[in-house]
């Protein structure tokens, strides 16, 4: 595939669109939630580092924040989500106990610590 003139293939520029798109739904999904404008406001982080990737795509700072939170918020669920096995958490929809909760919430959080510290990165290399 061809490079555009950010100097990204279309492969790499869909991979940033699909991950966006993947964090707005994860931010849609989250509205249920207790505490919602939180989970929203990170996944909207997210998802705009991802598609600010596309036209600033040494642009780091922005992308380490993110990561960052999410790092510093998911130490937090470590306790409670060591509670419960892999499995476990996607047993059911329901939400069976509070460790099922936040071993699900540790595992957004990673996702979105490790494709924000991969743009960080991969903007810190250009």
């Amino acid at each position: 595939m061809g490079r555009t003139r950010a100097g990204s293939s279309a492969t790499t520029r869909l991979s940033f669109v699909a991950m966006a798109a993947l964090f707005v739904f994860a931010a849609a999904v989250q509205i249920n939630d207790p505490d919602p404008w939180l989970w929203v406001a990170l996944y909207i982080a997210a998802a705009s580092v991802s598609l600010a990737a596309l036209w600033r795509p040494s642009q780091a700072v922005p992308a380490m924040l993110v990561a960052a939170i999410a790092i510093l918020w998911a130490a937090t669920l470590v306790p409670a989500a060591a509670r419960t096995s892999l499995p476990d958490l996607f047993q059911s929809w329901e939400m069976m106990s509070v460790e099922m909760e936040e071993g699900r919430e540790l595992a957004g959080l990673t996702l979105v610590a490790a494709w924000t510290g991969y743009l960080a990165l991969r903007a810190r290399t250009r």
